[in-house]
């Protein structure tokens, strides 16, 4: 460098009085380096400093040094020689530091001490190398050690165990340097009174029972018996069928096929004046004198904020929901049940309802001398509860996210109910995060790891969130993954979840292998028609039930379970000992699966660039209801109960206005360019808006929480439609000619406003409404 520095100044005047600074620095964004020839001043400026200053009244050119303007052709020979000299050598130096990428790139001309330039790693994961990483570090050891750890035999929501709790998930989540935080609320729950609850038949207490139904009407009731089976609808109806008044009956069900709330509500709607509830040991295999715990409102979260949240500051006037219960409701054992059933008299039951387990009992349906009391004193009270949450922030859609939640507390040790679930949740933030920091992952959006309390009383420390945050979450929140119960048994493989998740949810059955087998979930359940062995409808008790259909949220609930006796959730027998005889002593192993289930989920929602939910598949669910209301329309045409004037032709309309928005999305999203962010950002929105605009905006949330029009509950929804249109047809006194009309133009309304909004912007519609 010293001999190419002194010829070029030998050249320019003979003196080496100026230089060439090479500046090597390597190209972060390629593999190339770049080499810079720099003269260290300019030289007009050089000549003058060593004076040979320029004549201006003779010169009005351009100004040449002599030396230059004397030089021969064997001169500039040389010069360029030495020129292509230099540069060879540049170049040579740039690619040998190329090369050693271990040696430190140095500044000559920037830092007088030479330092070590770093380049930041840059890493690209492929989804077969996340996937695998999942499978890697989510072990077993890390399970079981999770599940001793957050196993508890009393953390009942609002309690000191249950704030115990509460601090040790803190605790994990400040450990990965979430920077967790709580929310608090104010909720009010009922607990048993101090004279506990009472059940006499025929004047002789047939005992008292620990367990109870939180709220439940109060006071004491006394009626004729009646054996209901599980006080279903249908059920009701073969009662309504043999011309059985059911008006101030005292009801006996079996617990089972569906929540304790719609039990009471069923029956309440006949007028009853009590409902009593009771294992048979045809679908449980507990203790004969186990009690079982439950609540009986019909909608979740706090009862006494209906469509608000349940805050300390919040000032609201006194309300309740209109799901609380008119009547009594109470849980008896199985052999208090066993007691009474053996004893009634009265009508044969309908085919089939005598399939029950109780010893020496037929199973009767009860006559008027049956006569059973029913004494409850529950108590209201206030307790504070707290939710605790940790995120995981993404690296491009930072403000979208994904929420995976877990109920933290539980009526006794509630092992399978909530210490599973909350376990997995922890080993989950623990994993990703830790493929966050050693592994080179980058979510491109961010992940919310939630802990629940009061989820006993119906999802309420969930709720009371979600309604405090909703006007936010249904903007950013894409999809909630619940992992409540998800072990409670190794025989089947069962989900619930917004259509939007189904075809991710098929891949990842294909990718998580059933543990202790050599099939896939997707060969050991599914085969050709995996939807209907596996998938299950979200219904009131499932936890995800509130996000799907009061926040508009898509969401996903799982769980292994078995296919004949069902688990003992809500007694003191879900302890670890019971799961593990349920499980085949294989409970770690299956939380290992669902951790994967739950964590595939995950990864794949913020991991590619486009979101993976897919509207095409809600047509077929609104194709289903407009063929079941057309159908019926036209029986109620016939009949002439309504005018022809009424037709399918705006509901199809709507149905094939989301038809083609889909589709037409769909294609756009194949023929699209992955790697431009604002275009898969666009897409995103028109995506997440889907689920939440299934919401109808004609109803209030505090009058009716639940306001998907396809999966909700309520007079808005396309299922209320079809009762409504059968209530006509049969001329009962419930059917209204012109509210069906109403909601029958609302509901239209609200798939051709979900249509319009898949479809894109307001000016690429062209008057398409």
């Amino acid at each position: 460098m010293d001999q190419a520095r002194t010829t070029i100044s030998k050249i320019f005047n003979g003196e080496p009085r100026s230089y060439t600074r090479f500046n090597l620095t390597q190209n972060m964004e390629g593999d190339n380096s770049q080499v810079e020839m720099k003269l260290s001043s300019d030289m007009d400026e050089e000549m003058e400093a060593n004076g040979v200053g320029r004549n201006t009244s003779q010169h009005n050119g351009p100004y040449y040094p002599s030396k230059l303007s004397q030089r021969s052709p064997k001169n500039i020979c040389i010069s360029v020689i030495a020129i292509l000299v230099l540069f060879i050598i540049g170049y040579l130096i740039g690619y040998l530091s190329n090369r050693s990428t271990d040696k430190p790139i140095i500044n000559h001309a920037n830092c007088p001490v030479a330092e070590e330039i770093i380049p930041e790693p840059v890493y690209s994961l492929d989804w077969s190398d996340l996937r695998a990483l999942l499978k890697k570090k989510l072990t077993t050891s890390n399970i079981e050690r999770n599940l001793k750890e957050f196993s508890s035999s009393s953390h009942q929501a609002g309690t000191a165990g249950d704030e115990a709790l509460a601090n040790k998930v803190m605790g994990k989540f400040k450990a990965l340097g979430m920077s967790p935080w709580t929310d608090e609320h104010y909720v009010t729950i009922q607990d048993p009174g101090l004279s506990q609850n009472r059940v006499l038949f025929r004047d002789n207490v047939v005992g008292e029972t620990e367990g109870y139904l939180a709220y439940s009407a109060n006071g004491s009731v006394q009626g004729p018996a009646l054996y209901a089976h599980y006080g279903r609808a249908e059920d009701f109806r073969h009662l309504q069928d043999k011309s059985i008044d059911l008006n101030g009956k005292v009801v006996l069900v079996r617990a089972g096929l569906l929540s304790f709330a719609e039990k009471v509500a069923n029956a309440a709607n006949l007028n009853a004046s009590a409902v009593l509830i009771y294992p048979d040991p045809l679908n449980y295999k507990i203790n004969e004198n186990s009690a079982l715990f439950g609540h009986v409102h019909l909608g979740t979260g706090d009862p006494y904020t209906p469509g608000f949240p349940s805050f300390n500051h919040t000032q609201f006037p006194p309300a309740q929901s209109s799901g609380l219960p008119r009547i009594l409701a109470q849980t008896i054992t199985t052999k208090q049940a066993n007691e009474i059933m053996r004893q009634l008299g009265g009508q044969n039951p309908p085919r089939g309802w005598s399939d029950g387990m109780l010893r020496e009992v037929l199973y009767q349906l009860g006559d008027d001398k049956d006569i059973i009391t029913v004494e409850v004193n529950n108590v209201l009270t206030e307790k504070k509860i707290h939710n605790v949450f940790g995120v995981l922030k993404g690296y491009i859609d930072a403000d979208r996210y994904i929420v995976i939640g877990a109920q933290r507390d539980a009526w006794g040790p509630g092992f399978a109910k909530s210490t599973v679930g909350t376990s997995l949740l922890v080993e989950l933030a623990s994993t990703i995060s830790d493929m966050i920091k050693t592994d080179g992952f980058r979510p491109k959006r961010s992940i919310v790891f939630a802990s629940w309390s009061a989820g006993e009383f119906g999802s309420v420390g969930a709720t009371e969130w979600l309604e405090g945050y909703l006007a936010s979450l249904n903007m950013k929140v894409f999809s909630y993954v619940s992992l409540d119960g998800i072990v409670s048994g190794s025989e089947i493989f069962k989900a619930s979840a917004s259509p939007l998740l189904y075809e991710l949810i098929e891949s990842t059955m294909k990718q998580v292998s059933f543990p202790s087998a050599t099939k896939n979930l997707y060969e050991q359940f599914a085969g050709s028609s995996w939807e209907k062995s596996v998938m299950e409808p979200m219904d009131l008790s499932d936890p995800a039930y509130p996000f799907q259909t009061f926040s508009g949220i898509p969401s996903f609930s799982f769980r292994f379970t078995v296919s004949s006796k069902l688990y003992p959730f809500g007694t003191i027998e879900d302890t670890y000992e019971n799961l593990q005889r349920y499980t085949s002593y294989n409970t770690p192993n299956l939380a290992k699966a669902a951790g994967e289930v739950a964590g595939l989920v995950t990864l794949r929602l913020v991991h590619d660039h486009l979101l993976k939910l897919s509207p095409v598949k809600y047509t077929s669910v609104i194709r289903d209801y407009v063929s079941q209301i057309s159908s019926k329309l036209q029986k109620v045409h016939s009949s002439g109960r309504l005018s022809k004037t009424l037709t399918i032709q705006w509901l199809s309309s709507a149905l094939g206005s989301y038809d083609r928005a889909a589709s037409a999305l769909a294609s756009t999203i194949r023929n699209s360019d992955r790697e431009d962010m604002e275009q898969c950002r666009i897409i995103n929105n028109r995506i997440m808006r889907v689920e939440g605009n299934l919401l109808s905006q004609f109803v209030s949330p505090r009058e009716n929480l639940f306001r998907h029009i396809l999966l909700g509950s309520g007079s808005h929804t396309l299922a209320a439609l079809v009762n409504h249109l059968d209530a006509i047809i049969q001329g009962l006194e419930s059917a209204d000619i012109d509210q069906f009309k109403n909601q029958f133009a609302l509901a239209t309304w609200t798939i051709q406003g979900c249509a319009n909004a898949l479809a894109g912007e307001v000016w690429d519609m062209d008057n398409e409404i």
